[in-house]
């Protein structure tokens, strides 16, 4: 039992995947008759994908400017921060003040390539607040997890009604 938790605070600090699989990880265990607490899942998810909030924010920048003119890494690394300024810049222009709801959404918006860990590697790139970012991810992760909540239990209640 302990291990199916375990899994889900795992998956749910994996990049790209994040909430969005640990929460439809929790559903399929509990459909295999593993006897789960879904809400407990999703507090589990949640801490698990904010766990590395703080480390992407504080470190994740310096780890690339460290690598930039590293001969193997460093047109990678370059690449890296010169496309999050060049965003970020296009981003604070767009948001304006509100560049913390836009960071919300991003967050919040189960699509590929968003989420906890890219939505905080450009606030750190952008020099936003790290406690109002951490804020905007949280509760883009808690949007998140509802909504993926919502579609995957409407999605297995209509794969159950047909079968």
């Amino acid at each position: 039992m302990f291990k199916k938790y375990f899994w889900v605070f795992f998956i749910s600090m994996l990049p790209l995947i994040e909430i969005r699989g640990s929460i439809p990880y929790a559903l399929t265990q509990i459909d295999k008759g593993f006897d789960l607490n879904l809400p407990l899942c999703c507090i589990i998810g949640i801490i698990g994908n904010m766990l590395p909030v703080p480390f992407i924010f504080f470190f994740a920048r310096k780890v690339l400017e460290w690598g930039k003119d590293k001969k193997i890494i460093g047109k990678f690394f370059t690449f890296c921060l010169e496309k999050g300024h060049k965003g970020g810049k296009k981003l604070e222009e767009k948001a304006g003040k509100g560049l913390y709801w836009a960071l919300f959404l991003f967050v919040g918006i189960p699509l590929p390539g968003t989420g906890a860990w890219t939505g905080t590697l450009a606030a750190s790139i952008l020099d936003m607040d790290f406690k109002k970012s951490v804020i905007a991810a949280l509760c883009g992760v808690l949007l998140a997890g509802v909504i993926v909540g919502l579609i995957c239990t409407g999605v297995l209640s209509a794969l159950s009604f047909l079968l």
